[in-house]
């Protein structure tokens, strides 16, 4: 007896409906956000149970809550729709999708052995973006008054003779922003210690970060989101999670040549790089490339960069390709667990 059950998870509530494997609505209740009275509530459900809910905050403690309860579950990330919403309705969308196979996108949710790297790496990244954020303020507040902050104004040592610069109210807002970085300072540092750590527990990474540009912290960006090697068939998976797969379309690929035959005349448009990715993947590949572009010269991957140019290609399209080719050969190290070699993965990266 199969089951099929959506999920609408909220911050005090969740919505469950339970469908059969014919589509008829069963019943739907409400159980508070509460792990005891989740479970309860699954188990008394009978029969083989399958879960669908949607991606949010409390997906990941959900997925693990519930995983070893039913028989599946699966976190959806549906797309925005316009028209009547409910919890309710939200549930019955979820679990009627469950039942049809009709999920467009599944979330990937990592075991729990990466937990304490995933959580290392979301530290690392909320320090990093927060002291970038502070520096941007104060460098806002010196430009409003027709003042060109330097990388010096940073500097405590020197901070003096920048805010002198300004007039008494910006001063004290110059101050307070100041207070801010230096608070933040010792906690990035703090978080990148964290990250390092953690890196160490991971062979893995040590092995992806001899892959040029990309280091240990970038490692550990791709092992923390990526979870497994085995989630990626093929390379073009791996460009199209990480944001460098790009998206065409086609239209009238049939034409009538003089004699009557029909024969296939494919006119392809390039529609950019795909918009359903992993945002911070993209920037780690990214990153990578313009390391490889900025500061390694004599490196093979750079004389690959530099024949895109003469050839003609643009320079963010050269860069793309780059980026690609070190997803690629990340990809190929992570399934084989070794390191880096140029020759071998150089010619491997360059087969259509």
């Amino acid at each position: 007896m199969e089951r099929y059950v959506g999920v609408d998870a909220h911050a005090q509530s969740c919505t469950l409906a339970v469908m059969s494997a014919t589509g008829q609505h069963l019943r739907s209740l409400v159980v508070e956000t509460n792990g005891e009275a989740l479970v309860q509530a699954v188990q008394g459900i009978g029969g083989r149970v399958h879960v669908c809910l949607e991606e949010g905050t409390q997906s990941a403690w959900l997925y693990e809550l519930l995983k070893p309860h039913v028989a599946e579950i699966a976190v959806s990330m549906p797309p925005e729709k316009r028209g009547a919403k409910s919890d309710e309705r939200d549930a019955w969308t979820r679990a009627n999708e469950l039942r049809t196979g009709t999920i467009e996108t599944r979330v990937y949710k990592a075991p729990a052995q990466l937990a304490a790297l995933r959580c290392a790496v979301r530290a690392y990244d909320f320090a990093v973006t927060d002291l970038a954020r502070a520096k941007n303020r104060l460098k806002s507040v010196f430009l409003s008054r027709g003042v060109r902050a330097e990388s010096g104004v940073y500097d405590p040592q020197r901070r003096a003779e920048w805010l002198k610069q300004l007039a008494a109210p910006y001063q004290r807002l110059a101050r307070w922003i100041c207070r801010e970085i230096d608070e933040l300072l010792p906690l990035r540092e703090e978080a990148e210690v964290q990250l390092a750590e953690e890196v160490k527990r991971h062979p893995i990474i040590r092995k992806l970060s001899t892959v040029p540009g990309m280091g240990p912290i970038r490692s550990a960006h791709v092992v923390a989101i990526g979870g497994t090697p085995e989630r990626f068939r093929t390379r073009r998976q791996f460009w199209s999670y990480a944001g460098l797969g790009i998206i065409t379309r086609t239209s009238a690929e049939w034409g009538q040549e003089r004699g009557g035959e029909w024969v296939r005349a494919p006119k392809v448009q390039t529609r950019g790089l795909s918009r359903r990715r992993q945002p911070r993947l993209k920037a780690v590949f990214k990153g990578a490339a313009t390391t490889v572009i900025s500061q390694l010269p004599e490196h093979p991957l750079h004389a690959d960069y530099q024949r895109s140019l003469r050839s003609g290609t643009r320079p963010p399209l050269a860069r793309l390709t780059l980026a690609r080719k070190i997803a690629a050969i990340v990809l190929s190290m992570w399934r084989h667990q070794e390191v880096y070699n140029p020759k071998r993965h150089r010619l491997a990266v360059s087969k259509p």
